[in-house]
């Protein structure tokens, strides 16, 4: 009896170190989502699924675990982001975040809610094309920046629709500008150049405001106002990697 338990035990132990080694030859793909502020009082989107993809032509399509549901972009603005999807995955490249989209997407804009038509993704989904190698047992969180300020375009009759500019951050590679712009309210907007790179995003009702995702090197921020004055601009802003560099409140 003893011997037959010794046995089964060895079984066992065998059994867990193979779902062990199969576990750690994969690796974490975290989707989250953030947003640059627009004009509007609510952008909802209506997500119902989210895949990600290696080469074409290949198995290594996964569908993320995700809370299917309405979102509202403007809840996650400067800085603010949510977690939309995880799943493991055999190490490949990555080549595409995929987002299958329902029907319930709207804006409200000026007090009133707009139907927002989305013909790319009524059957293929939104596609958000990037390249990043992924290592097994490394956990991978890639963050969806919705420009929900030059993605939604007015075709008239009050009829609006989604062409969608998404960038794809890999948080792990990047770093950030942030700051607040006095008074609060100011209707601004905001220009981080480094090189040939540019970036722009809003600031919010308070003032805030967040460039997210910017590669390393030395960066110059342009603050175009609707005020009678020209553009404020701050220079020699220094980003690094995994840091956010304040630049506390610019009064204009």
């Amino acid at each position: 009896m003893k011997k037959i338990i010794f046995v089964a035990g060895i079984i066992l132990l065998l059994t867990s170190l193979g779902s062990c080694k199969k576990d750690i030859s994969k690796c974490t793909v975290n989707v989250r989502m953030t947003d640059a502020p627009g004009p509007y009082s609510a952008v909802n989107i209506d997500i119902l699924r989210v895949e990600v993809s290696g080469p074409p032509f290949t198995m290594s399509t996964i569908t993320l675990t995700i809370k299917p549901g309405v979102y509202n972009l403007l809840d996650f603005s400067n800085g603010l982001d949510t977690l939309l999807g995880t799943g493991l995955m055999e190490p490949t490249t990555l080549k595409q975040i995929r987002l299958v989209l329902g029907t319930k997407n709207t804006i409200v804009l000026d007090g009133k809610t707009y139907s927002l038509s989305t013909p790319s993704a009524d059957q293929s989904g939104l596609k958000i094309q990037f390249n990043q190698a992924l290592v097994a047992t490394l956990t991978y969180n890639f963050l969806l920046d919705f420009d929900a300020r030059n993605s939604i375009v007015e075709t008239g009759n009050g009829k609006f629709k989604l062409k969608p500019v998404i960038r794809v951050i890999d948080t792990a590679t990047s770093g950030s500008i942030k700051g607040r712009i006095s008074p609060a309210g100011t209707v601004a907007n905001l220009v981080a150049t480094c090189g040939s790179l540019t970036y722009s995003t809003s600031a919010n009702a308070t003032g805030d405001f967040v460039f997210m995702g910017l590669p390393a090197g030395t960066y110059s921020v342009s603050i175009v106002h609707a005020l009678p004055s020209s553009p404020t601009n701050i220079e020699n802003i220094v980003v690094t990697i995994g840091n956010s560099t304040d630049l506390g409140t610019i009064v204009l």
